[in-house]
């Protein structure tokens, strides 16, 4: 065991860009962006762009508190700090509910793609593999998992890129199959016009897709979380928010637009995953093949993440007394082993969930997942608010990376969060989200009345004494 309880700041510039990036490209974009163009037809890049710019709200605010206090667990301690310790500990936990709904839902991915190749190999087997695979890579050293974290990001970095050069390619050139009159269809811009119109399903379906628009940019706020292992948190941290605008015009509208211009919207997921459409249409014909390569490499990222996020997040809330202190623990390496061993056995439970997930659960587990990031963000706003009250005219001055456009863009982005909640509980299908993220409100609430707030009580009474005894000592 190590003999300094503190992790290792292994993560530079590069690791921490990419991890923002593998974490937020994932099952949402490669197969979520189906879900929403079907609800919002070309009008879901409206959902993308104004989704995007409350999510960069979210990380400048969540940047201006990392930067000016670089700590492990950052947006729940932030939370205790300035509004209570009970939104500190809903949303430590709640984030790394988050990150297990995901993971349980990106292993069972994994063992989808990868019965594409060997479908006489049962799926549990490459679960456990790909399991104890990640939990050796993320016991090693903060160090290697960031290395491997940049690497399977590239994948999906250049697979995103090749697709979008591609589809500009066949625009230029005028691809086209088959006859217009019989169902064919041309590659061009008009794609997103033609087709019944740029918003087919009314304001309805652009406002119905935005909680699948959002789910697909979960796993962003990972950023907050390594300033613990940051090598330079105050030029790290800011270069990799900064980067974050460019992230979503190219990875997300770009490729949306890209699939919509070179495919009928109408069509898009009707015969399979879009992405595999796009590689068809590019003439590549073992397209399948490639496809598994990049949604493989994209549910290993997102796996890898989500054991870092919550792992580190659980370690945070360890040392303020909100989650047992043997997730302090850490090894030789400075990694918070007991952490990855706990999501490593969350995990594993999910080898036997993998046989009753049904295969049109993808909206409502894409919602649960929704309600929890939703939720963080929420907090982390009104984190960033609640310590901008707390701070002098000075202080706010010598910040090193303040939020843009106070206080009009903070406020902008909150509601933004509090109509996306409204939303989901409007619509049928997502109003089962509401519900479970209710009922795990509710259930955080009473353990932290049975277990948190008495314990606090009792330190603070001891503090109070301790206080006491310095200034009035007895004789």
């Amino acid at each position: 065991m190590s003999q300094n309880n503190t992790l290792q700041r292994g993560l530079n510039t590069r690791h921490i860009r990419f991890l923002a990036l593998g974490s937020a490209i994932g099952t949402g974009l490669f197969y979520g962006s189906a879900t929403a163009i079907q609800m919002a037809g070309p009008s879901v890049l409206i959902a993308y762009l104004i989704a995007g710019i409350a999510i960069y709200i979210v990380m400048r605010a969540l940047g201006e508190m990392s930067v000016r206090n670089p700590i492990s667990g950052s947006f729940s301690h932030y939370a205790s700090q300035y509004l209570g310790r009970f939104a500190g500990f809903s949303t430590g936990w709640t984030y790394v509910f988050e990150m297990i709904i995901v993971a349980l839902a990106d292993v069972t991915a994994f063992s989808i793609y990868m019965g594409f190749w060997y479908p006489e190999v049962d799926r549990w087997i490459w679960i456990m593999s790909l399991i104890f695979f990640l939990g050796a890579i993320n016991l090693i050293h903060v160090k290697v998992f960031g290395e491997l974290e940049f690497w399977l990001s590239i994948i999906k970095v250049m697979a995103i890129v090749a697709m979008i050069l591609g589809g500009f390619a066949l625009m230029l050139y005028g691809f086209q199959t088959g006859n217009t009159a019989e169902g064919g269809f041309s590659a061009g811009i008009s794609n997103l016009w033609i087709h019944d119109g740029f918003m087919p399903n009314g304001i309805g379906g652009l406002i119905a897709c935005l909680s699948v628009v959002v789910f697909a940019f979960g796993g962003i706020e990972i950023i907050g979380i390594t300033a613990g292992e940051s090598q330079h948190p105050k030029q790290t941290i800011p270069k990799a928010i900064n980067a974050v605008p460019m992230r979503i015009l190219l990875f997300y509208v770009g490729t949306i637009f890209i699939l919509m211009s070179i495919f009928p919207w109408n069509q898009i997921g009707t015969q399979g995953s879009p992405f595999v459409q796009i590689f068809q249409n590019l003439g590549i014909t073992s397209a399948a093949t490639i496809l598994n390569i990049v949604v493989i490499s994209a549910a290993i990222s997102a796996i890898n993440s989500d054991v870092f996020g919550a792992g580190r997040m659980l370690y945070g809330m360890a040392q303020q007394g909100q989650a047992p202190r043997i997730f302090t623990k850490l090894s030789k390496n400075g990694v918070p082993w007991m952490t990855v061993v706990v999501m490593m056995s969350v995990l594993l439970l999910g080898v036997a969930l993998n046989y009753f997930i049904p295969k049109n659960i993808f909206v409502i587990i894409a919602s649960i997942a929704t309600f929890a990031t939703v939720w963080v963000w929420l907090m982390i706003l009104c984190s960033q608010v609640a310590m901008r009250r707390q701070l002098s005219a000075q202080e706010i001055k010598n910040l090193d990376f303040p939020v843009i456009g106070w206080p009009l863009l903070p406020a902008f982005a909150i509601c933004f969060m509090l109509f996306i909640l409204c939303m989901m509980g409007y619509f049928p299908e997502s109003r089962p989200a509401i519900y479970v993220g209710l009922s795990w409100l509710a259930l955080l609430g009473i353990a932290y009345l049975i277990w948190i707030k008495p314990q606090q009580s009792i330190k603070d009474d001891n503090k109070v004494m301790l206080e006491q005894t310095s200034i009035d000592p007895q004789p």
